[in-house]
């Protein structure tokens, strides 16, 4: 089966945030939200559902945005 070639994602189509009332930081990209308890491991959890469509997350975690 051929390898899917997969599309860099940019950092500014990443936004990850504090969650209020909850502990813990979230990460959206491309309709897809996903939780971890701190923002490295909330984008490190983007990983496998752009994967599926198509994308690659870049090196480098943006900067946690106030919501």
């Amino acid at each position: 089966m051929k390898e899917k070639r997969l599309k860099l994602l940019s950092g500014s189509q990443v936004t990850i945030f504090k969650i209020k009332n909850r502990r813990g930081y979230a990460a959206l990209a491309l309709n897809n939200l996903t939780e971890g308890n701190n923002p490295q491991q909330a984008f490190a959890r983007l990983h496998h559902p752009l994967r599926r469509l198509g994308f690659a997350l870049p090196n480098r975690a943006p900067a946690v945005r106030s919501v």
